[in-house]
C-alpha cells in the first residue's frame, strides 16, 4: 500500500493518508461519518478491508464503488447451516433493490435472496466462506451495516422515475 491508495473499510472508499509499519491511517470527513458506520467504530474492532479493484484484475464478485448510501440495522441474524441476514432498509433506497440483484453490506457483495418492500426488509444468504472471511459471524441484531446499492440499477431507476411523468402525459393526453 502507498500513500494515496484507495482502500475500502467496511465498504467505504477511503484514501490512505499515513502508513507506518503495519498501520494505515485514513481521514474520514463528517459527511462520511453521518452516512456510514465508521463513526461508531471503537479501537480494536474488526473491519472489512479491501484494496480497490484494478483494471485487469479478476472480478470475484459484483463491481462496487465504495460509495455507501446509508446504514441499515440488522433485523434478524441466523448463522448456522442455512445462514441468512435480514436488514431494515430505509425507504429511499428500497426501489434500487430486487431479488437476485446485488447489494453490498459492509463492503461484502451479496446476492439479494428476498426483499419485502412494504416492511423494508432485505434478506441475503451467507455461505460458510463468507462467514469465515468476514465479520458476519460475530454480527448481531441491531448492528449497523453500510449499504451500497448497484450504481447501474440506481441510474436506470432514477432515469425512469424522472422521465415517467413526461411519458405518461404524452401517452395519455390531459393527464396531470
Amino acid at each position: 500500500m502507498a500513500l494515496g491508495a484507495s482502500v475500502a473499510i467496511n465498504g467505504v472508499c477511503l484514501t490512505a493518508t499515513g502508513i507506518a509499519h503495519s498501520t494505515a491511517s485514513f481521514d474520514v470527513v463528517e459527511a462520511t461519518r453521518q452516512c456510514t458506520n465508521l463513526g461508531q467504530l471503537r479501537g480494536g474492532e474488526f473491519v472489512h478491508v479491501e484494496r480497490s479493484f484494478r483494471v485487469g484484475d479478476e472480478v470475484g464478485g459484483h463491481i462496487l464503488s465504495g460509495h455507501v448510501a446509508t446504514t441499515c440495522a440488522i433485523a434478524t441474524m441466523q448463522v448456522e447451516s442455512n445462514s441468512r441476514v435480514s436488514v431494515a432498509v430505509p425507504s429511499p433506497w428500497r426501489r434500487y433493490l430486487m431479488a437476485k440483484g446485488f447489494v453490498a453490506l459492509n463492503g461484502v457483495s451479496l446476492t439479494i435472496a428476498d426483499i419485502d418492500r412494504e416492511r423494508g426488509v432485505l434478506t441475503v444468504n451467507l455461505i460458510p466462506e463468507t462467514i469465515a472471511r468476514t465479520t458476519f459471524g460475530t454480527a448481531k441484531v441491531g448492528d449497523a451495516l453500510n449499504l451500497e446499492v448497484d450504481a447501474s440499477t440506481q441510474a436506470v431507476v432514477d432515469t425512469v422515475y424522472s422521465l415517467l411523468p413526461n411519458l405518461l402525459r404524452e401517452l395519455v393526453p390531459g393527464r396531470e
